[in-house]
């Protein structure tokens, strides 16, 4: 329902704020010639605007992208003034230290005034600021006329909504905290005729199902909204035939289970429609750009330290008659198999020895740790303290086993050991370094806290995640806070 106006009024949101800047800009360009022709002793030169020109992209740039960072236009309709006057002021400061480091690192301080970019970015931060009281208040008042003002800026749409029950309720709740998307309730149904003149959330029950013709037909409503129990879904069939002959817009619930976490979509398979509760929230373009970041970066970091490798492999060779490579079955997406492989930081017959060890096991579940475990050798106390055993992991990532960021992959024998809720961690590809590497993993002793942060990684999934957590696994490396 709200969907397609989130986007188009987004679209107008965005271009409204960057015409403001763009205001903004031309007014602090005047005010600094202003001032300039005020201050005589000034000896500065004044440049023309078509040299600060230039500077125009850059700024609408910085002051875009960081707008749309810090959230001012994931509501679905206008933000609360709070949040968007915090918005400006976080963007309005780091956009100026962004515009100031461009000017700086581009030897162009010499050139643009400091009133300058002063000007803009006060003036761009007080005149984005009003705009979004004025919209916010516009929008309350329009709402409360209803479909009067339908047609200014955007669509007012009157809904009627079938249920009374607390689904029901919690989406009446919703709708009145939001005034700005909109919505006119004018009234629910139930199937119940008791519950007629009921007031639920401040609105009233109207009719039962055999009404909804003659509520249609003598009230404006422009869409209906099923929120009904799952004992009524054989019910309502021919009234959403009766809504499909009426040419108006059904919307129906689709939160029939109590999930804990997965989503709902519509999709379809052929001409056959299904609807998907999805447990890892991941649009398919994002993961497509991350297997080709994972591909294109293990790809030349394999090339690039192709000469670590061998000085490595001869260290290992030097000092041990071992194997170079260490290699493991591990599970993969939803139990795919894969070979898994480190370089030998154990001796050889370090698997027949564990069992003598598992009474110093230092973690709790299925998995293994050990501070000076007796198992590793010399050289691989080295190569575990700076994660170097990890680098024939690029390997796996470039032939796409794992990636770069992501969940530890499992021994298949601690998949077993598994409770239900801790396989979900088997819902995306295993990665070289994680949350729980970069979050203290030596202190870290409880399984199921390790568990909770591979989770907490896979429900908040962004590419911008997967940067952070690279970019806090290099001080983990490089300090030598490895693996015990």
């Amino acid at each position: 329902m709200l969907r397609e106006q989130h986007r188009a009024l987004k679209r107008i949101l965005i271009i409204s704020d960057l015409s403001l800047i763009a205001i903004a800009f031309f007014i602090g360009y005047f005010l600094r010639g202003k001032v300039y022709d005020l201050n005589i002793g000034n000896v500065q030169k004044v440049f023309k605007l078509s040299f600060y020109m230039g500077l125009l992209p850059v700024l609408l740039l910085i002051w875009g992208g960081l707008l749309s960072y810090f959230g001012m236009y994931k509501s679905s309709g206008i933000r609360n003034i709070p949040d968007a006057l915090y918005i400006v002021l976080e963007t309005t400061v780091l956009g100026f230290v962004l515009f100031g480091s461009y000017i700086f690192i581009f030897r162009m301080q010499e050139d643009v005034s400091r009133l300058f970019m002063g000007f803009t970015f006060i003036i761009g931060a007080f005149l984005i600021c009003s705009e979004k009281i004025f919209l916010r208040y516009l929008f309350v008042f329009l709402s409360k006329k209803g479909t009067n003002f339908k047609g200014v800026l955007i669509a007012f749409r009157s809904i009627l909504v079938i249920g009374t029950g607390k689904r029901a309720r919690k989406f009446l709740e919703i709708i009145n905290r939001n005034p700005d998307w909109c919505i006119k309730v004018i009234g629910l149904v139930d199937i119940n005729q008791e519950k007629i003149g009921e007031v639920i959330s401040s609105y009233k029950v109207i009719g039962t199902f055999d009404d909804i013709p003659k509520i249609i037909h003598t009230n404006v409503v422009d869409e209906v909204v099923f929120i009904v129990p799952r004992a009524w879904l054989s019910k309502i069939e021919t009234i959403m035939h009766f809504c499909e002959d009426e040419g108006l817009n059904v919307h129906l619930a689709v939160d029939l289970f109590e999930l804990k976490f997965s989503k709902a979509r519509q999709t379809d398979i052929g001409s056959f429609p299904l609807l998907t509760f999805e447990s890892l929230h991941a649009e398919i373009e994002y993961v497509f750009i991350k297997r080709l970041f994972d591909f294109a970066i293990s790809g030349i970091a394999l090339l690039l330290l192709s000469p670590l490798f061998l000085f490595i492999a001869v260290a290992i060779k030097t000092t041990s008659q071992d194997s170079i490579f260490f290699k493991q079955e591990r599970s993969s997406v939803y139990g795919r198999k894969f070979t898994f492989y480190k370089f030998r930081t154990m001796v050889v017959d370090a698997e027949a020895r564990l069992n003598d060890l598992l009474k110093y096991n230092e973690m709790t579940g299925p998995v293994f740790k050990m501070t000076n475990d007796p198992r590793v050798t010399s050289i691989g106390k080295w190569l575990r303290k700076y994660s170097l055993d990890e680098l024939p992991q690029l390997w796996n990532v470039f032939k796409g086993d794992m990636s770069l960021v992501g969940p530890r992959p499992p021994l298949l024998s601690e998949v077993e050991k598994y409770d239900n809720w801790q396989r979900r961690k088997l819902s995306m590809r295993p990665g070289i370094t994680c949350l729980w590497q970069v979050s203290g993993r030596n202190e870290i002793a409880d399984f199921n806290e390790w568990m909770k942060l591979d989770l907490e990684y896979i429900d908040n999934w962004s590419l911008w995640l997967d940067f952070k957590i690279l970019l806090r696994t290099i001080p983990v490396v490089f300090f030598g806070k490895g693996a015990k």
